[in-house]
C-alpha cells in the first residue's frame, strides 16, 4: 500500500480501528482480498481482480455474485474498509448501480442515478453540524463558515465515506473536496449511521444530488495551514456560490472496470 497511511490524520480517525488490522495482515503477506476477508464483517466476499469475468460490469458482478474484486493499492483497500463499516449502505449503492446497468446498459454516460451514486461512493462524506454551519456551507460563505463560525466546528462531525477521497488524502493537497451529505455520523455508532444512510439511498433521492462541496483541508483542526486565515483566500478552491462547482477529486473509479 503506497503511499503509507498515517492513521493519526483526523480524516482517518474513524477508519483506524478497522483499517490497522487489515493493513497489518497485508504487511505480513496476506493478499488484499484475504486481509479484508479476515475482518469477517462484510456482506460481500473479497476476491482477486482476476475473478472478475471479462465483459461483466464490475458493479453487476458484485450484485449478482456477492463477490467484490480487489486490486492492490489504497483505492480498493479503502473501498473494502467502507464495505466492512457500512455494509447496508454499500449494498444499497451497489444495488442501485446494478439496477441502472440492467435498465440502460453501459454507455458513454452513466445517467443521473449512476452518476450520483459514483460521486458519493468515491468522494462522499457525512457532516453532522449545527444549522448555522450548514447555512454558511450551502451559501459557500467560506469566511463565515471557517472563520466567523469557527468555534461551532467543535460541535460538528465530519466522516469521509468516499474511498477515492480517502485514498487521495494519503497525500493531502489543498483542492481535495468532499461531496457532503447532511447526515448522522456519530463515530461511536457505526451500525446506526449505516442504517440511516442505507435508508436514504434511493434512486429518486440520489438523482437530486443532495450533496454540497466542502474542501476538506479547510476544516478547523484538519490542516495546520488553515490556522492562518489567508488560507481561505484561494478563490480556486474556496469558490463563491455563483461560480462553477468546486474542484473535485479525480481518481480511477472501480466502475471503470466494466
Amino acid at each position: 500500500m503506497h503511499p503509507a497511511v498515517d492513521w493519526t490524520r483526523p480524516w482517518y480517525g474513524p477508519w483506524r480501528a478497522p483499517g490497522e488490522p487489515v493493513a497489518a495482515a497485508m504487511e505480513l503477506g496476506a493478499s488484499p482480498a484475504a486481509a479484508l476477508n479476515s475482518a469477517g464483517r462484510s456482506p460481500v466476499r473479497f476476491v482477486g481482480q482476476d475473478e472478475l469475468p471479462a465483459g461483466i460490469p464490475y458493479e453487476q458482478y458484485i450484485c449478482d455474485s456477492g463477490c467484490c474484486p480487489v486490486r492492490p493499492g489504497l483505492h480498493d483497500f479503502f473501498n473494502g474498509l467502507v464495505w466492512l463499516e457500512f455494509p447496508r449502505a454499500k449494498r444499497a449503492l451497489n444495488r442501485l448501480q446494478a439496477q441502472e446497468i440492467a435498465r440502460t446498459g453501459i454507455g458513454s454516460r452513466r445517467g443521473p442515478v449512476r452518476d450520483a451514486v459514483t460521486v458519493f461512493d468515491e468522494n462522499g462524506a457525512l457532516l453532522d453540524a449545527p444549522p448555522a454551519l450548514w447555512e454558511a456551507l450551502e451559501a459557500r460563505a467560506w469566511r463565515e463558515l471557517f472563520i466567523d463560525l469557527r468555534p461551532l466546528w467543535a460541535q460538528a462531525r465530519l466522516l469521509v465515506f468516499g474511498h477515492a477521497l480517502l485514498e487521495q488524502l494519503a497525500a493531502p493537497r489543498k483542492g481535495l473536496t468532499a461531496h457532503v451529505w447532511r447526515g448522522r455520523c456519530a463515530m461511536d455508532s457505526g451500525a446506526f449511521q449505516d442504517g440511516w444512510l442505507a435508508a436514504q439511498c434511493s434512486a429518486q433521492r440520489l438523482a437530486e444530488k443532495p450533496f454540497t462541496p466542502l474542501p476538506v483541508l479547510g476544516v478547523p483542526g484538519w490542516w495546520a495551514g488553515n490556522e492562518n486565515f489567508s488560507f481561505y483566500d484561494d478563490s480556486l478552491v474556496f469558490r463563491p456560490r455563483n461560480t462553477p462547482e468546486q474542484h473535485t477529486v479525480v481518481a480511477p473509479s472501480p466502475s471503470a472496470r466494466t
